[in-house]
């Protein structure tokens, strides 16, 4: 969950929606862990029509996630990270 500060609509922290850990909180880049972040808008076709979803999960709640699903995630290994 993405938290903003409600004068300026600045990014003030991210909070994981599975297990309500504060991911990282304003600058301190020492505090700051990486994260799934997902944005969905339901289209035609689903019982959710119009709806956007959005939500953020540290990597241990990402892990219990795809550990669920019945055919597993497509890895790949970087040789270069930005």
């Amino acid at each position: 969950m993405r938290v903003f500060c409600k004068e300026t609509k600045r990014l003030m922290g991210v909070v994981c929606n599975g297990c309500g850990q504060e991911i990282w909180k304003g600058e301190v880049e020492e505090a700051r862990r990486d994260y799934v972040s997902v944005d969905k808008t339901w289209g035609y076709f689903s019982h959710k029509d119009g709806e956007s979803h959005h939500f953020d999960l540290c990597e241990a709640c990402y892990d219990k996630w795809i550990h669920a699903f019945r055919i597993p995630v497509e890895m790949e290994q970087e040789t270069e990270l930005l």
